[in-house]
């Protein structure tokens, strides 16, 4: 499936330049109900989910992608004001899994065992967030983190036959140019494919500027 990745320019050539991509930890992603999208109004559950959620946290990081890049509430909130770009990768389906955009908090007495959540709760939470964030279509990449390997405190997986680099989107405002965008990729024996996008004339979308996308062709 080919999933797309939105950073500001900075952080994406890096990413393209050192071939990785940086995995997020749930304690640095900007919901606040990451693993907690349940009801947690009995007290001694809090602390049962909130420990679940710091285990996870510790041993679990994740990419979260979006299906398609077209989105200008994506550009804005993730590409720098539509100033980044969108990465767009292959990714084997069965390694990605689908956000669920629930309107209600879960009833954490139906997945409780033995005082702590269920099995099948946290695979539910893992991939719950509420349901405004659903302009976002997002999928997930989970990964195990490696302390070892981490650079201070930060992870990073790099660039495979599953994660590959197809797609390299420059946004409306982006003002690296692409030439050199695709002289480093043809550096490295990439084919990813390299476009301008622009906004929409006739509808709230992003799309690809063909004519500045062919002008930069060589």
């Amino acid at each position: 499936m080919r999933v797309f990745y939105l950073t500001d320019a900075q952080y994406g050539i890096s990413n393209i330049a050192l071939r990785r991509i940086k995995v997020s930890r749930f304690s640095e992603l900007n919901d606040p109900f990451e693993l907690l999208g349940v009801n947690l109004s009995d007290k001694t559950k809090r602390a049962a989910f909130r420990k679940t959620k710091e285990e996870l946290d510790r041993k679990t990081g994740l990419i979260c992608f979006s299906r398609s890049w077209k989105n200008p509430v994506l550009w804005g909130h993730y590409a720098k004001k539509h100033t980044g770009i969108a990465l767009g990768f292959d990714v084997p389906d069965t390694l990605l899994v689908s956000v669920i955009y629930s309107k209600r908090l879960l009833d954490a007495d139906l997945y409780l065992k033995s005082g702590k959540p269920s099995k099948g709760l946290v695979e539910r939470l893992i991939k719950t967030k509420f349901y405004d964030w659903k302009y976002e279509n997002e999928m997930r990449l989970f990964v195990g983190l490696d302390h070892e390997s981490s650079e201070g405190g930060r992870y990073f997986v790099p660039f495979s036959d599953e994660l590959r680099l197809a797609e390299v989107i420059l946004g409306p405002k982006c003002d690296l140019p692409l030439d050199g965008v695709r002289e480093l990729l043809r550096s490295q024996d990439s084919t990813a494919n390299v476009v301008k996008a622009r906004i929409a004339f006739t509808r709230f979308e992003v799309l690809e500027n063909e004519a500045a996308t062919r002008a930069d062709e060589v």
